[in-house]
């Protein structure tokens, strides 16, 4: 049931339309977009009751064959940044911090993705930390049951 809810959610949110099913992981789903070509894991924060979220949350890890790309992290956070603030993104046992536009985030650079997707495999939850443009502080929390798995899937998605 959890399968589904989560597969319905990635639908309603937008993000799986016109896209194939690679698989359902606990909290996480695989996808690949042929016309791109580009292949996805992806995972939605979970809800926190009377938070104001301008977006939906989600956190990627993507694959674009035609560009070389392999494994790169993608955040998208639940509100616009304050001007000039900084992401955490904070695991159990490390904490990185992201460059950020005015609602993504992502690693500044290669060993900082490795690192967080060393974490994604390893850990069970990941909290994204951000201070909005209205200067409060907001977490998007994840869990992190089915990452790996998707993000395998992901991978060989876009082997071929």
């Amino acid at each position: 049931m959890r399968k589904l809810l989560v597969l319905g959610a990635l639908l309603m949110a937008g993000t799986a339309s016109a896209r194939d099913s690679l698989g359902v992981f606990d909290n996480w789903g695989a996808f690949r977009d042929s016309a791109v070509p580009r292949c996805y894991a992806i995972a939605m924060a979970e809800k926190v009751r009377g938070w104001e979220q301008a977006f939906q949350p989600y956190f990627t890890v993507g694959y674009w064959p035609k560009r070389g790309i392999r494994g790169a992290v993608h955040v998208r956070l639940a509100r616009r940044l304050a001007p000039g603030s900084s992401v955490n993104v904070s695991f159990p046992e490390a904490n990185f911090t992201l460059q950020a536009g005015q609602a993504d985030a992502w690693p500044a650079d290669q060993r900082a993705n490795a690192g967080i997707i060393a974490q994604l495999r390893s850990a069970s939850r990941v909290t994204v930390i951000g201070q909005g443009a209205d200067g409060r502080k907001f977490r998007d929390t994840y869990v992190l049951a089915g990452a790996g798995s998707a993000m395998d899937a992901a991978a060989l998605g876009c082997a071929r």
